[in-house]
């Protein structure tokens, strides 16, 4: 049986089959997401006119990288819709099989020489859709992994889960490492420029169909399954935005809208910000970045076993605080040294801490996240929660330039690190601790009471 009924409980074969699933799909849609700011920076001038400033040119990269995210909540309320009315699995298939299509069709957009402005607005109206797709993988994926997970073991799963984000970065810089190896970049004329850039869309398309055939053999969620068995009457959206349920959904968009905020500021733009204005190498940036999200895998596990054993609502105030000080303090220190023509390899050292200094508390968010709303509205709260808080973020290639107003572009993002790292602390804050939250027993109370009905007995960990 699967579920949370004992604290000794291992996992099952579904679950671990479900837990690999996640862990599969997430480390897919990442691979998909980053293509834009790391296989297409190098390239990006295959897309754009001729002329611009480097700031301008690092801009588009960002707003590239942008729409896509803004097409994840979109996703998020379409497919977290399906996910608690048609099942997790069948979202999941759904949702995989749109955005493996759409980056293959990328994978062979022409350039701005052949169609001029419309190349730029295809690729952007592609990486949209894109998004929406992607909005739908973890929304129905993560859900289904967390309700198959034994209760002492939901932390160290979830954070198992969520690092298939930067050993998919560490996968497609790889990858962009091996083109520009064997067809560098340079010039619009250049082999990579002119074609090498596909190369890695095309290999996302293909992951993405060979995640569906694994997939296919996921169990359904049986937690989904019982719930199902009641027959509600009132749509998984409309239970979301009232009562209990909207305030926990208000709470989780403050503390994902700082994790975003910080990721965004520290870690989107930083390849673009290293290469297009501090005019660093892009092959040691590749490789500085692929090194410290190497690192970053571990430190995602590393902070959700600290949340499991700590309480995951007191670490993510923690991290709040050191992602506005320490972080904000290692990425003077990067862009200081790049500035000041330092080595290559101390700014990409100083770029690595920042990345996992400022990211690492991601590794305590999809369970966190999913013990917040109760299986009826577990894959939209989960989805909705952690996608629409990305939106403003988004948009942190125009903070900048406006930033860039006031004081150096290049220290702008320090800003936006400060400001992501006071709302990932009172977003915490406002929660209630989730770590002994029986996953089929979270229940919708009147608005007054607030927070989830939690298990009271102490767990195992």
């Amino acid at each position: 049986m699967v579920g949370q009924t004992g604290e000794h409980e291992r996992l099952t074969p579904a679950g671990r089959k479900a837990a690999l699933g996640a862990f599969f799909g997430l480390w897919v849609d990442f691979y998909d997401i980053y293509l834009p700011i790391v296989a297409l920076t190098p390239a990006i001038a295959f897309f754009e006119p001729k002329g611009i400033s480097p700031a301008l040119a690092a801009t588009f990269g960002f707003l590239i990288f942008a729409v896509t995210l803004v097409g994840r909540p979109i996703g998020a309320f379409i497919f977290g819709h399906f996910g608690d009315s048609i099942g997790r699995k069948r979202t999941t298939i759904i949702a995989v099989s749109g955005f493996a299509t759409v980056t293959f069709i990328i994978g062979l957009l022409p350039g701005y020489q052949t169609l001029g402005v419309w190349a730029l607005i295809l690729l952007t109206a592609l990486r949209l859709i894109d998004g929406v797709f992607m909005g739908g993988e973890y929304t129905s994926a993560n859900p289904l992994a967390m309700e198959q997970c034994p209760r002492r073991l939901r932390g160290f799963v979830g954070g198992a889960i969520q690092s298939a984000y930067p050993l998919a970065y560490v996968a497609i810089s790889l990858v962009t490492i091996v083109m520009l190896a064997l067809v560098p970049a340079g010039g619009l004329n250049s082999p990579y420029v002119q074609w090498g850039w596909r190369i890695p869309f095309l290999v996302g398309g293909i992951l993405g169909g060979l995640f569906l055939i694994y997939f296919i053999r996921v169990e359904e969620s049986q937690a989904w399954e019982a719930d199902k068995s009641e027959k509600r009457a009132t749509p998984p959206l409309k239970e979301l935005f009232r009562g209990r349920n909207l305030r926990n959904l208000a709470q989780v968009f403050i503390l994902m809208s700082g994790l975003w905020m910080t990721t965004q500021a520290a870690i989107s733009g930083l390849p673009g910000l290293l290469q297009q204005f501090l005019h660093q190498p892009a092959k040691g940036v590749t490789y500085g970045l692929a090194a410290g999200n190497f690192v970053l895998a571990a430190a995602f596990i590393m902070t959700a076993l600290l949340g499991q054993r700590y309480g995951r609502r007191v670490m993510l105030m923690i991290s709040g605080f050191w992602i506005a000080i320490l972080g904000s303090v290692v990425f003077y220190l990067m862009v200081t040294n790049a500035l000041s023509k330092g080595s290559i390899v101390v700014t990409m050292f100083w770029a690595a801490v920042v990345t996992v200094v400022c990211v690492c508390p991601w590794g305590m968010v999809t369970t966190y996240i999913n013990e917040r709303f109760p299986t009826s509205v577990r894959a939209s709260g989960y989805g909705i929660g952690y996608s629409l808080a990305v939106v403003i973020p988004s948009f942190y290639a125009t903070y900048m330039l406006g930033l860039g107003k006031l004081m150096p572009y290049a220290y702008t993002p320090i800003v936006l690190i400060v400001l992501g790292g006071i709302l990932t602390t009172l977003g915490a804050w406002m929660g209630p601790e989730t770590k002994h939250v029986d996953l089929k027993s979270v229940e919708t109370a009147p608005a007054r009471e607030g927070g989830p009905v939690v298990v009271t007995q102490p767990a195992t960990d």
